[in-house]
Parts: structure tokens; sequence; C-alpha cells
């Protein structure tokens, strides 16, 4: 399993904010473990195959009305997933949104819900209409960037001093925490600092940032030649490059690389996977035995 704990924590933070009862993260991992070792039989052996655990808590005391519930029900739902990728990496093309806000300060944007994902399903099948394969979730009069349809947003620029910068937007109340963002994070830091060196980024410095960003910016970078690349990261995909951004009428082009991936994303998402897979060894991955 990976990094179930902060799973957990999520939940529970996700439990609060909707009245529904919290409970002992860690007891409902050994729950999941245990009914891992049930469905053993179910987890694929195929290279980039996995077992696609989600956890899932409602309430249901049986009544109308609007009030917190005195009943709940936390179920778990295990299925054999396959590589999102079967041929390979395709970079998807995005819509920027401008219409439609998948949240709002104050909001529950940042809360793993149902009513996070409902409403984009509409959203998304109007970027399809206009031949985009997703859409960017975009806020404000100023089009910051939030989120990659239900994925965080990355974007890396390569400035005039040389300086390779990553960026994604802050948790400002909008952006839910996924577990990919925190990982990739982690390691390009890891990776800035010298701590632990990531096999095939590009030369030079880095740094890393969590700040808000707009699509002017990432439009200025483009012209300038200064934009290196702009994925998404999710726990299905782990990253999903992008090469086509449009955006008021006019199509963005990102550069990627002849395997669909970028210079940065690549060397990130070998070593997420290789994590995820218990290649490398790294206490994010849980072993159930």
């Amino acid at each position: 399993m990976f990094r179930p704990d902060m799973n957990m924590k999520r939940m529970n933070r996700t439990a609060q904010r909707i009245a529904l009862p919290t409970f002992d993260g860690n007891a409902v991992i050994e729950l999941i473990k245990q009914l891992i070792r049930i469905d053993k039989h179910w987890i694929p052996d195929k290279e980039g195959y996995s077992l696609y655990i989600r956890p899932t808590f409602i309430g249901t005391q049986a009544a109308l009305g609007i009030a917190p519930p005195r009943e709940a029900l936390l179920f778990v739902i295990c299925s054999p997933v396959g590589p999102y990728y079967p041929q390979g990496f395709k970079p998807v093309a995005l819509y920027g949104t401008t219409e439609h806000s998948r949240a709002a300060p104050g909001g529950i944007g940042a809360y793993k819900l149902g009513a996070n994902y409902a409403p984009g399903v509409m959203v998304q099948k109007e970027a399809a209409k206009k031949g985009y394969v997703q859409n960017l979730w975009l806020h404000g009069p100023d089009h910051h960037i939030t989120e990659v349809g239900t994925m965080n947003a990355f974007v890396v620029f390569k400035h005039s001093d040389g300086v390779t910068e990553i960026v994604t937007p802050p948790l400002d109340g909008m952006i839910l925490p996924g577990v990919t963002r925190d990982s990739v994070l982690a390691l390009a830091r890891d990776h800035a600092s010298g701590k632990t060196p990531l096999k095939g980024m590009p030369e030079g410095k880095f740094i890393v940032n969590e700040r808000p960003v707009t699509m002017k910016e990432v439009v200025e970078a483009a012209e300038k030649g200064q934009l290196v690349e702009f994925f998404g990261t999710g726990t299905a995909a782990v990253i999903s490059p992008v090469d086509r951004i449009g955006y008021l009428g006019q199509d963005l082009h990102i550069p990627v690389g002849a395997d669909g991936m970028g210079p940065v994303s690549r060397p990130v998402w070998k070593q997420l996977v290789g994590i995820q897979t218990g290649k490398i060894p790294h206490p994010w991955s849980v072993l159930v035995d």
C-alpha cells in the first residue's frame, strides 16, 4: 500500500468537515490489510497492474432533513485495475475552464468529497466536445490555475538565470491535498537539496515552490521559451503530461519528449512508481504480508 497513513488522515479531516464521526486511522489500515489478505487472489501479477483500494464513508441514518448523522458506514472496495496508459504515455489536451468553478474560498475544495467530483462531469463533457481530453480549472479574474480535472497541477519553468522552478498551487482551501502531489513535492525537494538526486533530471539548479500561478504567467513563459512542461498528478495516472491547453480561443502548445513525458516529470515518475511497486525501498510503501 502507498502512504495509507496520509490517506486516513485526509479522510478523517474530510469526515470532520461534513459532520461525520472520526475514526482510528491505524485500526482501519489494519482492517484493510486483512481485506487484502482475503482478496489476495485479485492482486494482478502483471507489470503496471495493481489492486485499487477505495475506502468510502457515508452517513446512513434513516431520516430526512439536514443534520449530523447519528449512524455512519465506513466500507472499503477493492478492484484490480490496469495501467492508466496501456500503450505508453499519451499527453492530454486541456480546456482552460473560465465559465465554471471547481471550488470557492471557504468552500469544500480541499476535501475528498463526492460533491467535488460530480459537478465536474458535465464540464469535462463540454471540454470533450471542444476537442480536449480534460478541463483545467481556472479561478478568479486573473485565471489562477487550481486543478487539472480531478488532479493536482504542476508547472515547470526555466528562468532566464538558468534556474528550473517546479511550481504547484498552494493549499489555500480550494486545492485538494493530494497524496501524489505531496509525494512529487517531497521527491523534487530532496533532489533540489541534493539529499536524494533523481537520475535523469536536467542539469542545473532547481527550486520547488507552492505558490499561485496564473495562465498569464504560463502563456508569457511559453512565448519566451521558458515553459518546460505542465502535468497533473493523481492516484490513477500518477503523472499525466499535458501537451496542449485551450485558453481564450487559442491553443497553447507545451513541449513533451518522444515518450510523451517531460524532462522533470519523467525521472520523478520513475522514482515514484519504483517506490509504489516496491522496487525502490521507501517508508511510503507499506508491505502487506
